[in-house]
């Protein structure tokens, strides 16, 4: 933290703490470790790392198995026992907790701490066995023994990954240390202590009493000594201190050299210095640039702090007791964005239980593309369960929160991981169900033509003669257009397509099923007029069969003029029916208009049923009312089923259901009119004869 004294300037050699928050963040999510704990000291200090910590955690989504304190030992604090049963309680919820990952704060003391924790609680209290953690330490601590710890197990920490303060190697620092000696340095009283520490051994002349059985030779080497106990390499905080000097150094340099340059006469002789004042050197503190004995620059930005980083330290225990740091990584908060966080996975060594497998620390699995996260009630929310995402959602990333609806012209796949794009479909020329469906129409109308040109062949000859030859020839034009309108239901919707469906379908349906009307009334009248004395035989002949189809048609081309005129049919396209298509179709705009149409047929057919029906009996040869009824039976039939299968399908397969009735019910009237009178025409020509349906008639 600054210093925000009012008079003081305030300069600091180590990274900016905010940003050791921001490297242990990018640290987790590097790895993906989602479910940590977290021990701090129990002092100022803690309090405030959790306090700045916890939010950066909530924000990148990472929980807290649990936030714990350790106890601080001081003179005014003398229940040691309490302390380390506390210590113990801790280490047993590191044991037993799920996460792998623990995340320390605190200082050189607290790590001591800890391996007193652990070390009594394997002694004393525990029975299980010790679980392997990746322990991700502060820059404050470091890993140091005491003189009786050095024979406890180091593995506790082995992989552990700790943010130091950016150092390197200085030259000559290794043959500095090496020639500190307490036999030259006499003068030196902490070398004296130290060594003694350091390699377990006794001067003569120590004034501390008998510590030690071994005496000191001042020949030992401390190259020889474990990490813990001594570090040949220079360690973040003493090159923050090397650093510290050469930049109080150089700043006095400049300070002095420039109050030499801005000396004043004295008695018009001498120049003598300014005099200076303490405060003056800040300003050349804060300009100080310069490269240091390792090649790097030291300076600090405007806020006083020293520019530089954080390494990312890889702590290695080795089963002979020696310990061992590796740089694995960087921390740069000046560097490029894509360059602040960097790190070599494959230069770090894991603790022994994940078996050289990155560790994972999460308190429910990752969801898999296709699941989303459910949190638990009463639980984190890194603790959740994976479900599976509804149809028309999908998750094309692991651990998503919630799936993404898929856009009207996608769908999504079978496991729920992307959006595939829908298939625009109609009832085309180029599939089977439409070639199928061309090749019956064209058939028909072919087979419908020539039964016309048959019987305008033959037009002179009693059967074509028999029921107004005129109304026949009309009703096979109308069936030959019957068969042709059916072309317009395939092939890609357009404008002019949709307009013309429905009204045309229905206005040449209409004409057809109005001369069927008008050939069974004819019959009707034919007969009654036969009579003697009856009235009606002017009633007989072209003017009522014209009349009839006439003004039958006419209706229905009014209520095909009031639908395109109100409500007309458009283009539309439909996302919604079917889950893999894009249906292009025509849109009847007005249900009611169209239901208006077919229950107009419906009214014509039934009707013409009736009439054929009573008159089926009537004694006459050249009587069609029983084919007549047949066919209007079938007719019926074909369009009542025609409604509640057209409701029922979509797209295509609708259209199909329309066309298949227009086929089979204007077949069904080419079949039953006009099949029995071709085969009198065309393979037995001689009951084609006047005498001989007046001989039927008289039996």
């Amino acid at each position: 933290m600054h210093d925000t004294t009012p008079g003081f300037s305030y300069f600091q050699m180590a990274p900016n703490e905010a940003h050791q928050y921001k490297g242990i963040v990018q640290l987790l999510l590097h790895f993906e470790w989602k479910w940590v704990g977290i021990i701090a000291v129990d002092d100022d200090h803690g309090e405030r790392f959790v306090r700045n910590l916890l939010p950066e955690f909530s924000l990148n989504g990472i929980c807290c198995a649990f936030i714990e304190k350790i106890p601080q030992v001081t003179f005014l604090n003398l229940h040691i026992g309490d302390v380390l049963v506390k210590g113990v309680r801790i280490y047993e919820l590191m044991m037993t907790s799920q996460t792998n990952v623990l995340v320390c704060f605190g200082d050189t003391e607290s790590t001591v701490k800890l391996r007193c924790s652990m070390y009594l609680s394997r002694l004393y209290f525990m029975s299980t066995q010790p679980k392997d953690k990746v322990w991700i330490m502060t820059g404050q601590m470091d890993f140091t023994s005491y003189f009786f710890q050095r024979s406890w197990d180091r593995q506790d920490f082995h992989g552990a990954l700790c943010l130091t303060s950016h150092t390197n190697e200085l030259v000559g620092f290794q043959q500095f240390i090496q020639s500190r000696n307490p036999i030259r340095t006499k003068d030196d009283g902490f070398i004296w202590d130290f060594w003694e520490q350091a390699f377990l051994c006794q001067f003569y002349d120590s004034l501390l009493g008998r510590k030690f059985v071994e005496n000191c030779t001042g020949d030992e080497k401390l190259d020889n000594l474990p990490g813990d106990v001594f570090e040949m390499s220079m360690t973040g905080h003493s090159y923050s201190i090397y650093n510290a000097v050469f930049a109080v150094a150089h700043a006095f340099h400049a300070f002095y050299e420039s109050l030499y340059k801005c000396r004043k006469w004295v008695g018009g002789k001498t120049r003598k210095p300014l005099e200076s004042q303490p405060w003056q050197l800040h300003y050349f503190l804060r300009n100080v640039r310069f490269n240091n004995n390792a090649g790097e620059t030291v300076s600090f930005d405007p806020n006083g702090e020293l520019v530089t980083a954080y390494d990312i330290i890889n702590w290695v225990a080795f089963p002979n007791q020696s310990f061992h740091k590796v740089k694995v990584g960087k921390i740069d908060a000046k560097a490029a964005p894509d360059q602040v966080f960097s790190i070599n996975e494959d230069a770090i060594t894991w603790c022994s239980r994940f078996n050289k497998v990155l560790p994972t620390s999460l308190c429910s699995n990752f969801c898999h593309p296709g699941f989303s996260k459910e949190r638990r009630e009463g639980e984190p929310f890194c603790c959740y369960d994976c479900i599976p995402c509804p149809e028309g959602k999908i998750s094309n990333q692991k651990d998503m929160d919630v799936c993404v609806t898929c856009s009207l012209e996608f769908y999504s796949s079978a496991d729920q991981t992307q959006c595939i794009p829908k298939v625009i479909t109609f009832l085309s020329y180029e599939e089977p169900l439409g070639i199928s469906l061309v090749i019956v129409s064209l058939s028909f109308s072919l087979i419908t033509a020539s039964i016309l040109a048959t019987f305008v062949e033959y037009h002179d000859t009693p059967i074509v003669k028999a029921n107004n030859k005129n109304l026949t020839y009309t009703l096979l034009t109308f069936l030959l257009l019957c068969f042709l309108s059916s072309l317009l239901f395939i092939g890609q919707p357009g404008k002019v397509t949709c307009l013309l469906r429905q009204t045309i379908f229905g206005i040449i349906f209409s004409g057809a099923i109005s001369c069927v009307l008008a050939k069974t009334i004819t019959v009707v009248l034919a007969f009654v007029a036969t009579k003697p004395g009856s009235r009606i035989k002017k009633w007989v002949g072209n003017r009522l069969a014209n009349s009839v189809v006439l003004s039958c048609s006419l209706i229905q081309g009014g209520i095909c003029s009031v639908w395109l005129a109100t409500s007309p049919p458009f283009a539309d396209i439909d996302m919604n029916s079917k889950t893999k298509e894009i249906i292009v179709e025509c849109n009847e705009s007005s249900p009611t208009m169209f239901y208006c149409v077919l229950g107009y047929l419906g009214f014509l057919a039934m009707f013409s049923f009736m009439v054929a029906f009573l008159a089926r009996k009537l004694p006459d040869s050249f009587n069609e009312a029983k084919f007549i009824t047949f066919s209007m039976l079938m007719f019926c039939s074909v369009w009542l089923t025609f409604i509640p299968t057209y409701l029922s399908t979509k797209g295509k397969l609708m259209v199909a259901v329309e066309i298949f009735s227009i086929l089979v019910s204007a077949g069904g009237l080419l079949v039953c009119l006009f099949f029995p009178k071709c085969y009198i025409i065309t393979l037995r020509p001689e009951l084609n004869n006047r005498e001989h349906l007046m001989n039927r008639k008289v039996k």
